[in-house]
């Protein structure tokens, strides 16, 4: 029996972990990615808008579309899609916010789709943050792989 395979990746052209944590680990055939927002490389964040005045607009729906969509880019990575995610955890700072977000989810997942929890958190690690994402996906490995 071979050792199961625990590889851990940082996804180039992705926005870097703020901390010591990859993207994503393997963990067998599971993919575990870690929380996930609307962050991009250059640090700025999808969603956020601020006008001439200093006010800023933050869309929960722009939001959790780069959110899902940065999933996605971080699972091609392994070899997966968002097809191939088995379990969410989302994190919303406000629940007033949980339509928005539901819409938007419902454009990738439906009542077949993976087991969901979504939870209501004091903050996100930037004010800017109004939702970030956690998954797990089943990725099969190839049997020559194994």
């Amino acid at each position: 029996m071979t050792a199961p395979d625990r590889t851990a990746l940082t996804v180039a052209g992705q926005a870097r972990p703020r901390g010591r944590f990859p993207h994503l680990r393997r963990a067998g055939d599971f993919v575990y990615v870690s929380g996930t927002s609307s962050r991009r490389p250059d640090n700025t964040f999808e969603g956020v808008e601020v006008d001439e005045l200093g006010t800023t607009r933050l869309d929960i729906r722009a939001q959790t579309r780069a959110v899902l969509a940065n999933i996605g880019t971080v699972l091609a990575a392994a070899g997966g899609s968002l097809a191939d995610v088995v379990n969410v955890t989302a994190y919303l700072v406000n629940m007033n916010d949980f339509g928005g977000y539901n819409e938007v989810y419902a454009e990738h997942f439906d009542e077949h789709g993976p087991a969901r929890t979504t939870v209501a958190v004091h903050q996100l690690p930037h004010p800017h943050l109004l939702i970030e994402i956690a998954c797990v996906a089943y990725l099969p490995r190839p049997a020559h792989e194994e």
